[in-house]
């Protein structure tokens, strides 16, 4: 695993499709299309994640619990969510991308930014930039890996769908902000390009809701009567950053588009996977952390990891009946320990666990970070690395099997007499501690 320099794009087209993951619903499952639909959120089953448009006629709102949508919408037709699936056509979507510009970075399911420096020589004027990459993307064919409650080969042809080219919205500009707001105008299925230079034309009609605020600064902002950037940006700088701080700053040169932040190609290491199917699907939360130990441990023995401290852990598992379950944690501290990686997986486990039996449980290591200097001085070697990842691994058997029988049944075999014409005397048996 070696690392690769990241590229970086000052221009860039954001690419957005508006409910993501309920369009995949409605690809897989066209019936949907024409119902009052909502998916539930994939960490609190009692409450919705995504609405449709004909459930928000109805009142329907993103947060609210079933109960109160259900009141508002007797016909509000609700869908288990399927985080695996949803997170498998939004990679496609990503590779199609890739395809346009090595610069992507991906920003939420959904949405993406692409690199269009250079993208000039190749395609011409940014509108027809805007126009390759929705081509491109609307034909991206995804699989869907489940069908009537049971999963099929991924090759499968009748598992294809397209994502409808009404569905993209594309804007384009000068750094990461100005694009989003651009591609957030855009019309389904158009797009809308800001001139460089026109970026605080842009942006000063646009309302106060495009900026990253949180409540604490929306609402006083709202109270002074400021509801457009323009209007932020008629205040004094040295004003707004008295009130908010290093914060409000940089919101101001958000507002008054003086900042322009590059997009980042993503690095993308060759994943760490380590599976494990279930025979009998499991329910139980203790032995689905047991499980996610050892897939841990196993991960960590790989070879590949030496030398890296492991960054971005997910977990997903395919449940009964076709559903899935999916989790993931960015460690503040990269971690090469089974109990650091491991917790932040356990505690999601415990406040969201999945909804149903687990048919197989895989674990990922999707980021590295490079270890400090002792820690690749003592792991250069990748047979050392595996060596200590299957003692690991036969400790914890041989711990388990101890509890298990309460006493000692593993031996190992030693050298004693290697003179001695006696095969008995040549060798002994011994009690095994790994």
């Amino acid at each position: 695993m070696t690392r690769t320099p990241r590229l970086t794009s000052d221009t860039a087209a954001c690419c957005w499709i508006p409910l993501f993951a309920l369009r995949c619903e409605t690809a897989r499952r066209p019936e949907l299309a024409s119902l009052p639909l909502a998916l539930l959120a994939p960490d609190d089953t009692r409450r919705l994640w995504q609405v449709a448009p004909l459930a928000r006629r109805a009142g329907v709102k993103p947060g609210m619990t079933v109960s109160q949508a259900i009141g508002l919408c007797p016909a509000l037709k609700l869908c288990e969510p399927d985080p695996v699936h949803y997170d498998e056509q939004f990679a496609r979507l990503v590779a199609a991308l890739v395809t346009v510009s090595p610069v992507v970075e991906p920003v939420e399911l959904g949405r993406a930014y692409v690199g269009t420096d250079g993208l000039e020589w190749l395609y011409g004027s940014p509108q027809q930039i805007a126009k390759e990459i929705q081509m491109l993307s609307a034909e991206c064919g995804v699989r869907n890996a489940e069908c009537k409650g049971k999963r099929r080969e991924a090759n499968d042809p009748s598992l294809k769908f397209r994502t409808p080219h009404s569905a993209f919205r594309i804007g384009w500009g000068r750094g990461k902000f100005v694009s989003w707001v651009a591609a957030s105008r855009a019309k389904p299925g158009g797009s809308v390009i800001v001139r460089p230079g026109e970026e605080r034309k842009f942006l000063a009609s646009q309302r106060l809701a495009v900026l990253p605020l949180d409540p604490d600064t929306h609402r006083p902002l709202l109270q002074l009567g400021v509801k457009t950037l323009g209007a932020l940006v008629a205040l004094p700088e040295e004003a707004v950053v008295s009130q908010f701080g290093r914060a409000g700053r940089r919101l101001w040169r958000l507002a008054a588009g003086l900042v322009s932040e590059p997009v980042v190609g993503r690095v993308v290491p060759e994943p760490i996977v380590a599976a494990l199917t279930f025979f009998t699907p499991v329910g139980n939360r203790d032995l689905l952390a047991h499980a996610l130990d050892k897939l841990v441990d196993r991960a960590l023995g790989d070879p590949r990891r030496s030398g890296w401290r492991v960054q971005v852990v997910r977990v997903h598992a395919e449940l009964e009946h076709g559903a899935s379950w999916l989790v993931a944690a960015t460690l503040k501290d990269p971690a090469a320990t089974r109990e650091r990686i491991a917790a932040p997986l356990k505690t999601q486990l415990e406040r969201s666990p999945p909804a149903g039996a687990v048919e197989r449980l895989v674990v990922e290591f999707t980021a590295f970070a490079p270890g400090t200097a002792e820690l690749q001085l003592f792991a250069r070697d990748a047979g050392a690395a595996a060596r200590a990842g299957r003692r690991r691994a036969l400790q914890s058997a041989a711990r388990e099997i101890a509890l298990r029988i309460r006493r000692p049944m593993l031996y190992h075999v030693i050298e004693v007499q290697p003179w001695s014409r006696l095969p008995e005397r040549r060798y002994a048996l011994i009690d095994f501690e790994p």
